[in-house]
């Protein structure tokens, strides 16, 4: 059977561009080199577009730069058995903190502590009882921080990582291990913690923690029994280090009978 006939349109009669020409398309386009400001009117462009990044982001500066420091209307010694569902003696930025059947109750509050309204002595004792009802184990508390906000000061955690290990933090709860400073701390923003791989946390038991400072010596017990040591040769103190905060990650965590104590 004979094909049947293709016209000349069918064959691609249209015409192709031709190469030397696309070439030189192509330099015309790039001969400016790399686009810039227009010249008029780029220091009036600049200055709004500061202006609108500095009202946008008005809130951080203030929060940051111009906030005061924390109240501070508690005494010490102090203690509270938390028969009370106020909160009053306490300050936090976030987290459904509350008290239930005579416990502070931290459910998973992501690291947002709960401050006590109160100024630390350099030297001090902090007790409570604590439990955690989640399998990560996971107890967290903060100590010498600024009141406001996380890992401002030492951050003290008990089954940390999937209940896989304890430490004591100085600024920062994922520093590099002190072992592994090559000098040490010699700065006062020197971020580190010392690790421990004690006994993980059981789920519902009530541990009993003691919290010291005698100079820069940090000494953590539980149950009476020693649990861990840092000894921080430039020690946190001063208005931005002198506050205790309760806290938690993802762990539900129930905490009572605090005392707070200078020595």
């Amino acid at each position: 059977m004979a094909q049947p006939k293709r016209n000349k349109a069918d064959e691609g009669d249209v015409p192709t561009p031709d190469a030397s020409g696309a070439a030189a398309a192509t330099m015309d386009a790039t001969s400016e080199g790399p686009w810039k400001l227009p010249a008029q009117g780029t220091k009036t462009g600049l200055i709004v577009l500061g202006v609108v990044v500095a009202v946008l982001n008005l809130p951080m500066i203030h929060y940051y730069l111009l906030r005061g420091a924390p109240e501070a209307t508690v005494s010490l010694p102090y203690q509270n058995d938390f028969s009370s569902t106020e909160l009053k003696d306490f300050f936090a930025t976030g987290g459904l903190w509350r008290v239930e059947s005579g416990e502070l109750v931290s459910p998973g509050v992501k690291n947002n502590p709960l401050w006590l309204k109160a100024k630390l002595p350099n030297d001090v004792a902090v007790e409570f009882d604590v439990r955690s009802m989640s399998p990560e184990g996971d107890i967290k508390v903060e100590i010498f921080g600024d009141g406001s906000d996380h890992a401002s000061g030492y951050v003290l955690i008990h089954g940390g990582w999937n209940n896989s290990i304890s430490i004591i933090a100085r600024l920062d709860e994922h520093g590099t291990p002190l072992g592994q400073l090559p000098e040490g701390i010699k700065r006062m923003d020197t971020r580190t913690r010392v690790e421990a791989h004690p006994y993980p946390v059981t789920i519902g038991k009530t541990y009993h923690w003691r919290i010291e400072r005698r100079g820069g010596l940090i000494t953590w017990l539980i149950d009476g029994q020693q649990f861990m040591r840092f000894e921080d040769p430039k020690p946190l103190t001063g208005d931005k280090h002198n506050r205790f905060g309760f806290s938690s990650w993802e762990a539900q965590l129930y905490f009572d009978n605090l005392t707070v104590t200078a020595l």
